[in-house]
């Protein structure tokens, strides 16, 4: 099966013999890909929309998978029972619908040993509610395809005998300024909206990224600029600041560092 740079490399973060739950499978490509390869021995493909449910037992039957890839309709995780998958992927939604999703499904998270989530947009909102639900972030990758620009982030739950934590993750970093006089405070806000493994092994990709973020943010302040507000002027005064912290970033990633 021909799948997506994307989900090609989600299928990459599933370790061998898990029991997947794909939520969002949409026509389920990724289960059947996943058990065709050995990643998952077996998998359960949620979807709330008739029309993708449909396409996704199609997919699975004509994969001649039934036996061991159920399709099944509810919202987010509701479609499975605490303990019968071992890693969960959802993919392809916005970053505050998959974090509601885990919130709503919480309970059903407790024997799960790994996330793998690819938002669309609002990383900083998921990134956000795994530190603060207990989750640590292991891994984040992000490619361009098809001129979009995808995220896919990796959590475990947070262990008290892991070598890193949420603490040290999104602890503060002095980084030398890019014009070699004095430090950058990286703040853990900006580690949260950009991606701590990001920034550590920053990519072409990630500058393209955030420079596309800089020239959205321009067309916000030039029409905050034109507003006689005295809110708008506070609220391009924020804008302007955001923007002078992302370009410092990425005029320090682009220099070497230590």
């Amino acid at each position: 099966m021909k799948l997506s740079r994307r989900l090609e490399t989600i299928m990459k973060l599933i370790p061998k013999e898990s029991a997947l739950a794909d939520i969002g499978s949409d026509h389920a490509l990724l289960p059947v890909a996943a058990v065709q390869s050995g990643r998952a021995v077996r998998a359960v493909a949620g979807e709330v929309n008739d029309g993708p449910l449909q396409a996704a037992a199609k997919q699975v039957a004509e994969a001649g998978l039934t036996d061991v890839i159920s399709v099944r309709k509810g919202d987010g995780l509701a479609v499975i029972e605490a303990g019968e998958a071992n890693v969960v992927t959802i993919a392809g939604m916005g970053g505050s619908l998959i974090a509601n999703i885990l919130d709503r499904g919480e309970d059903k998270l407790e024997q799960v040993e790994l996330l793998i989530l690819q938002p669309n947009v609002g990383e900083d909102i998921l990134r956000r509610w795994l530190m603060e639900h207990g989750w640590l972030l292991t891994s984040e990758c992000i490619l361009e395809e098809d001129g979009k620009i995808y995220e896919i982030l990796t959590a475990v739950p947070e262990l008290s005998d892991q070598r890193i934590s949420n603490r040290l993750l999104y602890e503060d970093q002095e980084w030398p300024k890019s014009s070699g006089e004095g430090t950058f405070t990286v703040t853990r806000d900006l580690l949260l909206r950009m991606g701590p493994w990001l920034l550590k092994e920053p990519t072409p990709v990630l500058i393209d990224k955030w420079n596309q973020e800089l020239d959205k943010l321009q067309g916000i302040l030039d029409s905050l600029s034109a507003s006689k507000l005295e809110s708008a002027a506070l609220k391009a005064k924020q804008v302007q600041m955001e923007m002078d912290q992302i370009k410092e970033v990425l005029a320090c990633l682009q220099k070497d560092r230590p």
